[in-house]
């Protein structure tokens, strides 16, 4: 079955918008000289191959309110994988990543061309610096194509509110998990913990891959504003079923599939649902192991291993596994409710609905 982020070949459409993007401003940064380069080709390799999830959801918002396919439409929707690169990008420094995709992170590839150039300074300090810029880049490059897709201006001024709100939301999310990692959770219950952790998913997460992109799309798209309703419930449950996935991903993934180190999310010490629920549910002995091996920068394989263990034998994967079946059912549910409101085709289109509803599987079961 072809997957929903690949109808009408959306996901190699959006390449190619995002390709012509990239050539269309190397050409006003060639005044500069090569000496730019590192830093274009940090942006192109990290959108090179990518799920394209956030621009299926822009694209499939538009489609739901009764807009039409056109290239216009498919560079609107490219527009929020250049937000993802930023974000991505400048993750990456925060959390010391050193793979993105199967590949050095941006930072450690500019660190890396810095070394063996035999420049001066600090090849770490220089990469970071570069990365920084490049998520800067790709913050400009994301409002441009927005800006500048086709659409109609009185159009994209339908959905500027949100499309606002998703870039300025996202920085406090990260400021939030910059914080959680730094306080810690002492003192807190286990209620209070999955609280602080749903807040960062939420402001993260699930608002920009799924819930902004889409009304961002519907708004553009015309929908009527009764029509929202269910399509944020959608995207705030499903947003949150995907996190938890990466949250998942995170410690049990296939570094083959997932492009990252088994265990970086525990060497970074993420205080996530998943750690809150282990931390609960674990004997005192297992509860010790886990505040010892958190956040250690040194975590090797065998730590990563008796993590796991300690995980899954508590019963926190299995509990975190039916939050994300609720909230998946949850986004089924929104959809089904956005069917019964358009029995003939108002206020929004049963096919696109189809596809969202599909999209549900694909951002919930996913290997990587």
């Amino acid at each position: 079955m072809t997957s929903p982020t690949d109808r009408d070949a959306l996901r190699r459409r959006v390449q190619q918008a995002l390709d012509a993007h990239i050539g269309q401003a190397g050409t006003a940064l060639a005044e500069i000289g090569d000496d730019i380069t590192p830093l274009v080709d940090s942006v192109s390799r990290l959108l090179t191959g990518g799920k394209g999830l956030r621009a299926s959801f822009l694209y499939w918002g538009y489609r739901a309110a009764g807009g039409p396919d056109s290239e216009a439409l498919v560079r609107l929707s490219a527009s929020m994988e250049f937000f993802q690169a930023a974000a991505l990008l400048h993750d990456d420094v925060m959390d010391r990543s050193d793979t993105r995709r199967g590949m050095p992170s941006a930072h450690r590839a500019v660190a890396d061309l810095h070394r063996s150039r035999g420049w001066s300074g600090d090849g770490s300090r220089f990469g970071e610096g570069a990365a920084i810029l490049a998520g800067d880049l790709c913050l400009t490059w994301c409002d441009e194509m927005y800006s500048t897709c086709g659409l109609p201006a009185s159009e994209l001024a339908r959905g500027r509110g949100t499309f606002d709100l998703m870039r300025t939301q996202l920085m406090g999310g990260q400021f939030l998990d910059l914080l959680e990692s730094a306080r810690g959770w002492e003192g807190l219950d286990l209620d209070a913990r999955i609280a602080s952790a749903r807040n960062v998913i939420r402001y993260k997460s699930a608002k920009y891959t799924i819930e902004h992109p889409l009304l961002i799309g519907a708004r553009v798209g015309g929908a009527a504003e009764e029509a929202l309703a269910d399509l944020s419930a959608y995207g705030l449950a499903l947003g949150e079923a995907f996190q938890l996935r990466d949250d998942l991903l995170g410690v049990y993934g296939d570094p083959e599939a997932t492009g990252k180190p088994a265990g970086d999310d525990l060497r970074e010490g993420k205080r996530t649902v998943l750690v809150a629920l282990a931390l609960e549910l674990a004997g005192d002995q297992d509860r010790a192991v886990i505040e010892a091996l958190l956040g250690r920068e040194d975590l090797d394989e065998s730590g990563v291993f008796r993590l796991r263990g300690i995980f899954a034998d508590s019963g926190a994967v299995e509990q975190v596994e039916e939050m994300i079946r609720q909230r998946a059912a949850e986004a089924h549910e929104a959809v089904g409710r956005a069917r019964a409101s358009s029995p003939h085709g108002g206020p929004l289109d049963l096919a696109a609905l189809t596809v969202l509803d599909e999209l549900v599987d694909a951002s919930t079961t996913r290997h990587a």
